[in-house]
């Protein structure tokens, strides 16, 4: 019997070994190198040595590799808008701003996931703060977090209940531990600089096509208020980019008044 499994190993030499097909970075791991170690006699107290310096090169490159991503990141980071408005802070004309969670990291992830970046929150609550804890992993394990903590957001008085003005927190310390740990932070709002373009999503005509408009309706001595209410304006200033060839195109068809006679020098003083 065993003649013919000698016969038979001799004839299938590879059965003798199973083979394993190494994962990814097989031959850096720590198994890898046990077994090379361990092949070469290595007593176990340098066996533990060696795992060492290996698991201190790999969290070294792990470390670089999450700089290399973070700074890449910030070669090109994602515009983030300021959408929603704080009535509490607001005065007439001047609207206070700020980016909502759900703003953030829809303009953020999606760019942080081209480099192997990734963030998560932890959220505690000890006595009367609640802490938020916001991390940026790399792919290959680094990570680094920032945490802030603070008091339930009693703002508004009695329109919040106990459990809404813990909610109300723990969103606005996500909101500022992502920007923080990111190194992003809103840029002003529309209503600020741009007449409302980018807050409202919404593109007005500018000030060469405004021109065009004005010197139609002057030129043909059109009367403007038909005219704007046909375009459900109440100035021409307000017309959408999309509605300028609609607003030229009833411009021209329209049917200018006439004017009146100019009156010659002195005619009245007869």
């Amino acid at each position: 019997m065993t003649e013919d499994i000698e016969k038979y190993e001799a004839r299938h030499p590879d059965t003798k070994e199973v083979a394993v097909s190494p994962g990814p970075n097989a031959a850096n791991s720590p198994a890898a190198v046990m077994i090379m170690a361990l092949n070469k006699g290595v007593d176990i107290e340098r066996l533990e040595k060696l795992l060492q310096i290996q698991q201190a090169w790999e969290t070294n490159e792990a470390r670089k590799a999450y700089y290399e991503a973070v700074a890449a990141f910030k070669e090109n980071p994602p515009e983030i808008l300021k959408d929603k408005e704080n009535f509490q802070f607001s005065k007439g004309d001047k609207k206070a701003m700020y980016a909502s969670l759900g703003s953030l990291v829809k303009a953020v992830n999606p760019a942080l996931g081209k480099y192997g970046l990734s963030a998560s929150w932890n959220i505690e609550q000890a006595e009367k703060l609640v802490k938020v804890s916001c991390k940026l992993s790399h792919r290959l394990g680094h990570s680094e977090s920032v945490t802030m903590e603070a008091p339930p957001d009693i703002s508004g008085g009695a329109a919040k209940n106990p459990i809404q003005q813990i909610k109300s927190t723990i969103t606005y310390l996500r909101s500022l531990t992502f920007e923080a740990v990111t190194g992003l932070a809103a840029t002003d709002e529309a209503n600020l600089d741009d007449d409302g373009n980018s807050a409202s999503g919404v593109e007005y005509i500018n000030e060469k096509q405004l021109s065009s408009i004005v010197d139609m309706i002057n030129s043909k001595n059109i009367d403007e208020t038909p005219f704007l209410k046909y375009m459900k304006v109440e100035s021409a200033e307000q017309i959408q980019a999309k509605d300028f060839e609609k607003a030229m195109a009833a411009l021209k068809k329209a049917k200018g008044r006439e004017k009146s006679p100019e009156r010659e020098p002195g005619s009245d003083d007869k």
